[in-house]
């Protein structure tokens, strides 16, 4: 295994193993893709206004200012109504003078109509009473209504004026943005179809052992089911990447060798999970020689892996699940972020809720969750967030790694901390 190293120098060497990875090219995807979460690539420009035309910012009537200026409670000012306007296709006919149209929320306004009186200031009050049969045009039907209007409006009052929001070739999104649903909202608002984002990590996850069984398959006498390449692979959707290969393999060097070769060639990083202790059927090791096996002085997620397999880099976690998710949280997780073009998970101080022992000479990373006793995530009143330890230290309890949303981190050289000791954790 040879000389253990700690929990930093490991991780300074699987950065320059993976420096290469942060040159990510671009590629171009549709706006009903999976985009949130993703970097853009390069600004988004409007090609065209938004709104694309003048609008109604309410369902009323579509009048000019100069008709209604001395409308009031007491003085109300009664106009034809000539017309029906929808939001929906086509263009209205000018508004003549002394008139109104009946209007919905972003419908068209008339040439000639400079203000929308909301239906509220008129005798019709709504449009839920089917005043108009909804969408008739009959100039005749409409010819015969009056509205009586109550209060004037100010020339451009609940008018959206074309590019009020958004002028053409104006910069809608940066690049760098990382995209969240009103982000995809505005794009596709804009009539724009695809993104230019940054290409994520392609990642290999390559589970070892011949006792695995996917979820959902019958598991046999020694056979468990593999939780590792499922948390993984959401850990790596997570922190940016995309998983574009996933595999099982067993314990014969041979079919390993072969099945790491091929996820080395279709993707741009190989993680694996299993083989990599100092029992006597390590397949990891055995079928990858060019990789560097080391001990790192942390706990869980000791056996550790790098190097490469014809050129692609390969990472190679413990099987043991909960040192699996731990290893991706120490030594993968912020590299891929960066890769992705997104900022670091930061590591956050807290006071310690109960006491906690620990053996020398290895760091601990301790499950935790936040102490919430104001009902806020991390919420102490009036002090540091504080947290507790979840479940015991073994690597095998996935139960307590589910019930935690932090680490809590241990210092090698540190065998006791008291109640309210301050600590550094990394959130889950």
């Amino acid at each position: 295994m040879g000389d253990r190293v700690d929990v930093e120098q490991h991780r300074a060497d699987v950065a320059e193993l993976l420096a290469g990875l942060t040159d990510r090219p671009t590629e171009t995807m549709p706006v009903y893709g999976k985009l949130v979460g993703r970097l853009l690539a390069a600004d988004l420009v409007a090609p065209g206004p938004l709104p694309r035309f003048r609008n109604s910012q309410m369902d009323g009537f579509a009048v000019r200012a100069a008709d209604v200026a001395s409308a009031a409670p007491g003085a109300p000012v009664t106009l034809p109504v000539v017309g029906d306007v929808a939001a929906a296709p086509g263009e209205p006919a000018p508004l003549e003078p002394g008139t109104a149209v009946r209007i919905m929320t972003g419908a068209p306004v008339p040439d000639g109509a400079d203000t929308v009186i909301p239906v509220e200031d008129t005798d019709h009050r709504t449009f839920n009473s089917g005043t108009f049969n909804s969408g008739t045009s009959s100039t005749a039907a409409h010819n015969a209504a009056k509205v009586v209007i109550t209060r004037g409006r100010e020339a451009g009052e609940f008018v959206r004026e074309a590019g009020s929001d958004v002028a053409e070739g104006a910069v809608v999104l940066r690049a760098g943005t990382v995209l969240a649903p009103h982000h995809v909202a505005a794009a596709a608002a804009c009539g724009i179809d695809t993104l230019h984002l940054r290409a994520p990590v392609l990642v290999a996850i390559v589970s070892t052992g011949s006792e695995l069984v996917p979820p959902g398959g019958e598991a046999g006498p020694g056979q468990v089911w593999d939780a590792n390449g499922q948390a993984l692979a959401a850990a790596v959707h997570a922190a940016g990447g995309r998983v574009e290969l996933h595999m099982d393999l067993p314990d014969d060097p041979e079919t390993a060798r072969a099945g790491l070769a091929q996820a080395a060639r279709q993707c741009d990083l190989v993680l694996t999970t299993g083989g990599v202790s100092q029992g006597a059927y390590e397949v990891v090791k055995d079928a990858l020689p060019e990789v560097t096996f080391r001990s790192v002085a942390m706990q869980p997620g000791g056996p550790q892996g790098l190097g490469r397999l014809d050129g692609t880099p390969v990472l190679t976690f413990p099987g043991n699940p909960v040192s699996a998710q731990v290893s991706f949280v120490v030594f993968l997780r912020d590299v891929l972020r960066r890769a992705g073009g997104l900022p670091p998970v930061e590591q956050v101080s807290a006071v310690l809720d109960d006491a906690v022992g620990s053996p020398a000479g290895k760091r601990q990373l301790l499950r935790g969750r936040w102490v919430r006793d104001d009902g806020a995530a991390g919420g102490a009143l009036g002090g540091a967030p504080r947290v507790a330890v979840v479940g015991g230290p073994g690597s095998h309890l996935v139960a307590s790694m589910a019930a935690a949303d932090v680490l809590i981190d241990v210092p090698a050289a540190t065998t006791k901390l008291e109640p309210g000791a301050d600590v550094v954790v990394w959130p889950l």
